[in-house]
C-alpha cells in the first residue's frame, strides 16, 4: 500500500473536517478513528459556532441541514449581579445570526458519512506510517506525550457542569448569560428558533459543582431556575449532568520531527480555553482551515512534511491565539471573582460596554467573525 500524505490521530470534529478538507487537496489522508467515550443518546455538548465555521463545514458538506440542529442565535442577553445587562443584536449588524448553536450528535453523523463517501479518506484503528502526522485527538492527547511536547495548564478555580433543559417559555433565539457571586451561567438556544430547550454550561467551584451533580433533578431544576431569575419559567431536566475542571493550556510546540516522521498539533490537543465565550471548537476549526491553506498554498518543490510550511502554521496559529488568550484569561479573572470590588468592577464595564455604541458593535464583530 502506498504511504500515506497525512495520518490524523483523532477522528472528533476537528480530525474530520481536516480530513474533508486535505482529501480535496488530492492528498491521501488516514483518519485514525478513536473509540466513543459517551453512550448513544447521552451526550450533552453543544457549540457555538461562528460565521466562518459555519462556511467551513458548509463546505465539506456537512453543516447540519435541519435548523432544529443548528439553532441560529439573534439576540445575546448578559446580566451581571447589580443589575446591569449588555445585549447584541444581529440586525443591526447585517447578519443573520451572530452565532450558531449546533447540536454535537447531529454535526459528528453528518461529518462522519461525508467522510464515509470520500474516497481519498482511508478509515483506520490504527496509526499508520506518514510524511505528516496530524494530532486532533483532544486535551488529554497520548500523541503528544509520545512525541515529548510539554503542555503547559493552568487550571482555573472552577469546574464546568453540562446539561440540558425543558423551558416552559420558548427561548426566541436568544443566548443569556448570567455572571454573580463568581459563578457564570450560560442557556444556549437548541431546537430552532422557537424551540424551548437550551443547552447549559454553568461555570462554578469545584465543590459547587459535586452538590449540584448530586442533586435530585426537581431541586437542581430549582437551583438553576433561580439563578437564571426564573427567564424561561419552569425547568426540567431532560439529560444526564456532566462536570469537568476548567483550564487554560497551550502546547509550547505546536510541530516538529520525530523518528516516524513530522507532525503538527491541532484542536485542544494544541490549546484549551476558557468556555466562557464560546471559542473553543471555532479555534479548532480555525486551526483545521489554517494547516489547510498552507498546505494548498505550498510551492511545487515542498513536501506536506516541509518544516518550513509546518513553522509557517504554527506562528499564525499561535499569533491568532495571543489577543484570545490574553482577553479570555482577562474576563475570566473579572467574572469569576467573588467579593463586592469585583462585583462593582464586572458590572460597571457591562454598562459600559451596553452605552459605547462603537466598542460593543466591535465586539460583536470579533465574536461572529474570530
Amino acid at each position: 500500500m502506498p504511504q500515506l500524505d497525512l495520518c490524523i490521530r483523532g477522528s472528533g470534529i476537528v480530525g474530520r473536517t481536516l480530513a474533508l478538507l486535505l482529501a480535496r487537496e488530492r492528498l491521501r489522508v488516514g483518519l485514525v478513528e478513536q473509540p466513543a467515550t459517551t453512550p448513544p443518546g447521552a451526550d450533552v455538548r453543544a457549540y457555538a459556532l461562528n460565521r466562518a465555521s459555519r462556511e467551513l463545514l458548509e463546505s465539506v458538506r456537512a453543516w447540519p441541514e435541519n435548523e432544529a440542529a443548528a439553532t441560529p442565535v439573534t439576540h445575546m442577553q448578559v446580566w451581571g449581579d447589580r443589575g446591569s445587562e449588555l445585549n447584541f443584536d444581529a440586525a443591526p449588524l447585517g447578519a443573520p445570526a451572530l452565532t450558531w448553536i449546533v447540536d454535537v450528535p447531529v454535526l459528528e453523523a453528518r461529518l462522519a458519512e461525508a467522510v464515509r463517501y470520500q474516497p481519498q479518506i482511508e478509515v483506520l484503528s490504527a496509526p499508520a506510517p506518514a510524511k505528516l502526522t496530524v494530532v486532533c485527538e483532544g486535551r488529554a492527547s497520548s500523541t503528544r506525550a509520545e512525541f515529548g511536547v510539554d503542555f503547559d495548564v493552568t487550571p482555573y478555580p472552577q469546574h464546568a457542569l453540562a446539561t440540558r433543559l425543558q423551558c416552559e417559555k420558548p427561548h426566541g433565539g436568544v443566548a443569556r448569560q448570567w455572571f454573580a457571586q463568581g459563578e457564570i451561567l450560560a442557556f444556549l438556544p437548541l431546537g430552532g428558533p422557537q424551540g424551548n430547550s437550551v443547552a447549559v454550561v454553568w461555570s462554578v467551584s469545584a465543590e459547587r459543582a459535586a452538590q449540584l451533580q448530586q442533586l435530585e433533578p426537581a431541586a437542581f431544576c430549582e437551583e438553576i431556575g433561580r439563578a437564571s431569575q426564573q427567564t424561561l419559567g419552569p425547568l426540567s431536566l431532560i439529560s444526564e449532568r456532566k462536570t469537568w475542571p476548567l483550564q487554560k493550556a497551550q502546547a509550547r510546540q505546536w510541530s516538529g520531527r520525530s523518528a516516524g516522521g513530522a507532525w503538527v498539533l491541532a484542536g485542544d490537543a494544541a490549546h484549551n480555553v476558557h468556555p466562557l465565550a464560546g471559542q473553543g471548537l471555532n479555534l479548532g476549526l480555525a486551526d483545521a482551515a489554517e494547516l489547510t491553506r498552507v498546505l494548498h498554498g505550498r510551492e511545487y518543490w515542498r513536501g506536506v512534511d516541509d518544516e518550513k510550511l509546518l513553522r509557517r502554521y504554527e506562528r499564525t496559529r499561535k499569533a491568532g491565539m495571543l489577543a484570545l488568550d490574553v482577553g479570555m484569561d482577562g474576563l475570566q479573572l473579572l467574572f469569576a471573582r467573588e467579593g463586592q470590588a469585583w462585583s462593582a468592577l464586572r458590572n460597571w464595564g457591562l454598562q459600559g460596554v451596553e452605552r459605547s455604541g462603537w466598542l460593543k458593535h466591535w465586539l460583536a464583530q470579533r465574536a461572529m467573525n474570530f
